[in-house]
């Protein structure tokens, strides 16, 4: 493939920082074997803090065409690489392009296949955007609906600006819609988000737990109840 100049330099730059030792680790650690949900991800074992710097540099004056190029690639540091160019150009844009990225990110997300990808990338766009666009609120609904264990990751995960905020409701909805999910990782999202929640207003956090008790998957109570005092999170774990 013929790559445009800045994707091109950006690929040349991450290429360099190839670390053999760390392929292993990330490739156990991102669980890649067969029947793993990173099963097939391939990696040059980048650490995140490398990938910030390069993308940093670069993220001020490279397209969307070129940064579809690092998104879709099958290298997993490089599409995280794309994606955290997106989360810098929505810091620095002004609303009218923030709108574009907000949209240029949800139709180009069959790259944000594993659970960094999502974290890193979801809540400083799609969260940050849905913030202030409250009719935009319905596509984490949406998201949570789909299919796609990813996307419905970043449903719940894209509420975090508003948590920050004391705005709890989208979190408490979303939440509930995915208390009966079978996998690991939206247990431990939605756990994440509720005991942010908590952070913020630990009455609001107890009442969705006691309306819930019966129903809530113990991953996601375990890290709900993390900020609680030793006490009241025994007596959780025990109800």
């Amino acid at each position: 493939m013929k790559y445009m100049n800045k994707a091109g330099d950006v690929l040349k730059e991450l290429e360099y920082l190839k670390n053999s030792e760390k392929i292993k680790v990330f490739k156990k650690f991102f669980k890649t074997n067969e029947g793993e949900y990173g099963y097939g991800d391939m990696f040059w074992g980048i650490s995140v803090p490398q990938v910030r710097e390069i993308s940093k540099r670069y993220f001020h004056d490279i397209s969307f065409d070129e940064i579809k190029v690092l998104i879709n690639h099958r290298i997993h540091e490089v599409r995280l690489t794309g994606y955290l160019i997106l989360t810098y150009q929505y810091e620095k844009s002004e609303n009218e392009k923030r709108k574009d990225i907000f949209d240029f990110y949800l139709n180009n997300l069959s790259g944000c296949n594993n659970w960094d990808l999502v974290d890193l990338s979801c809540y400083k766009i799609v969260g940050e955007y849905v913030l202030r666009n409250k009719e935009e609120r319905k596509i984490l609904y949406k998201l949570s609906k789909s299919k796609n264990l990813w996307e419905q990751r970043i449903s719940i995960v894209s509420t975090y600006p508003m948590i920050k905020r004391k705005e709890f409701e989208d979190t408490l909805n979303i939440s509930k819609l995915l208390l009966f999910h079978k996998h690991d990782l939206i247990h431990k999202a939605v756990g994440w988000m509720l005991r942010e929640v908590g952070k913020q207003d630990m009455n609001v956090l107890r009442k969705f737990l006691n309306e819930n008790i019966n129903t809530i998957p113990r991953t996601t109570l375990r890290y709900s109840i993390e900020k609680m005092n030793k006490s009241e999170r025994k007596g959780y774990l025990l109800k």
